[in-house]
């Protein structure tokens, strides 16, 4: 790996982050949940139901997940709770996120997670301060200076 020109970001700051963008997530999904509400006469869809209108609405909120994360992800290289940390994220190579490396990067994090997040956690082990899906898409979280300093 290239030696960074930027700090590597902290659990905290990504912590942070998170959050930010968590919430932002749920607008969202909850958004589109009222729109499909008529369609169910305003029942609720569960996990347990099968048919094909809860496949189509289960995979319209996992595209949208992808989506969000990608496309700030490929376009800005930051999602909305990523600025608000002035967190920016980049290939190993300082290079700009392609939707190919997003998706890496968003499936692995799925992966740091099911050790109860222990793939997060690894930031504070490492020598360099990367998670696993930093590792496994090669890619890492910077922190941005503040505006107006070098």
């Amino acid at each position: 790996m290239s030696t960074p020109s930027l700090p590597v970001a902290s659990l905290l700051r990504r912590l942070g982050a998170m959050l930010y963008d968590t919430l932002l997530v749920l607008a969202v999904l909850m958004a589109v949940t009222l729109l499909v509400l008529p369609l169910t006469g305003g029942e609720a869809i569960t996990p347990a139901q099968s048919g094909a209108l809860e496949t189509v609405y289960q995979l319209v909120l996992l595209v949208l997940i992808v989506a969000f994360f990608g496309w700030f992800w490929v376009n800005r290289g930051q999602t909305l709770g990523m600025a608000a940390w002035r967190l920016r994220i980049e290939r190993w190579d300082g290079r700009s996120l392609s939707w190919s490396d997003s998706f890496k990067r968003l499936g692995a994090a799925c992966l740091s997670w099911i050790p109860a997040g222990l793939g997060f956690l690894w930031v504070l082990v490492d020598r360099e301060h990367l998670a696993w899906h930093d590792r496994l898409s090669r890619t890492r979280l910077v922190v941005e200076p503040k505006k107006g300093k070098p």
